[in-house]
């Protein structure tokens, strides 16, 4: 991983090694509004699991002309009809502007395509609405980059151990999500509140979508939430700091921190953590580094009754997500994930958010 992808979380984009689930050509995909970086973690992922990036649109021509030449073999596309036109493209990923990713959403699944976006798939309840009733009308797929949890190898690896039972029944989620600003390299956008939504409804959707997965929610309450702009104000518009509590229909309960706070001397873009309590015992997650004593991410700690265990996973559990995803487009089923946890996700952080408390 370079050191501008180390640094800047807005660049991030994890690489894992190659497991295709289809043949060259079986499954094409398309990449257009490509606002925020994470559009490249987005491809790799599918390109890794065996999909064709054949499109790539962009309003900034350069833009698109970058990541095409990451793909050997995707073409420019002129406009985004040409790519909504093309009857060979399957699925449409997209890092748009937040406040744009919805409506682009609705454009794609009208065209027979099914859509994937960076999170925060929106901004308001009624572009999650708007979704939902294109989803039930099309039968078409709106699905989330959650990635701190489908793109972590960590992630991916606790959500195993707790399907094991390693821990018990999951009690209890602690998400640490810090983040660094790098203000000068941020686009205009990131510091427009109607059109990036919140901290809550923007990093803190990684933080609610982990505990209804860990936990095996469906369904949650947010029982308290603060946002504040703490040490930023040349940004009136920016929260750099937000934190809520949730208990779950079954439940489980969370407490969640996320902030753009992380100093200059973290080899890293954040000190990701997690914390799932179960009945049977604990584990621990630091996603991408582990301060002071090793700059390699994907540490897993276990704590039960058979002893204490640390594991660098980092290489060794891949990215199922995405070749589930692949397959559940092509047999229409739900594997990778369920409309109804992306959207319920989606729903409780954009409730978070407009219930906040500002400090």
């Amino acid at each position: 991983m370079s050191d501008v992808q180390k640094s800047d979380g807005m660049n991030y984009a994890p690489k894992g090694k190659p497991s295709p689930v289809v043949g060259a050509g079986e499954f094409v995909f398309a990449a257009v509004a490509l606002d925020h970086g994470h559009i490249y973690g987005m491809a790799n992922g599918l390109s890794e699991a065996g999909a064709t990036l054949k499109w790539v649109y962009d309003r900034d021509r350069a833009r698109a002309e970058a990541l095409a030449a990451a793909h050997p073999g995707a073409r420019v596309a002129d406009s985004e009809a040409q790519v909504l036109d093309d009857p060979e493209v399957r699925l449409v990923a997209a890092a748009a502007v937040p406040s744009e990713r919805c409506a682009l959403g609705l454009r794609v699944m009208d065209a027979g395509k099914d859509y994937f976006t960076d999170k925060t798939p929106f901004t308001t309840l009624a572009q999650l609405e708007s979704a939902r009733r294109k989803t039930a009308e099309t039968g078409r797929k709106y699905m989330v980059y959650y990635s701190e949890r489908i793109h972590s190898e960590a992630g991916v690896y606790a959500g195993q151990l707790i399907q094991e039972g390693a821990i018990g029944r999951v009690l209890q989620v602690i998400g640490l999500g810090p983040h660094r600003l790098n203000a000068a390299s941020r686009p205009e956008w990131f510091f427009q509140k109607e059109k990036y939504g919140g901290i809550l409804c923007d990093i803190g959707s990684h933080q609610i979508e982990q505990f209804l997965f860990y936990t095996g929610c469906t369904d949650a309450k947010v029982l308290h939430s603060k946002v504040a702009n703490y040490a930023n104000p040349d940004y009136p518009e920016l929260e750099d700091f937000g934190d809520a509590t949730l208990v779950g229909d079954n439940g489980a309960t969370q407490y969640f921190r996320v902030d753009w706070l992380t100093p200059d001397g973290l080899s890293t873009w954040g000190d990701g953590r997690t914390t799932i309590l179960g009945t049977d015992g604990y584990i621990e997650l630091r996603k991408y580094v582990d301060i002071a004593r090793d700059q390699s991410g994907d540490h897993v700690y276990l704590v039960n009754g058979q002893g204490e265990r640390h594991e660098e996973v980092g290489g060794r559990v891949g990215f199922p997500f995405f070749g589930e995803l692949i397959l559940d487009c092509i047999h229409r089923t739900e594997r990778a994930m369920t409309q109804a946890h992306a959207f319920k996700a989606a729903e409780l952080c954009l409730l978070a958010q407009d219930g906040a408390i500002r400090l």
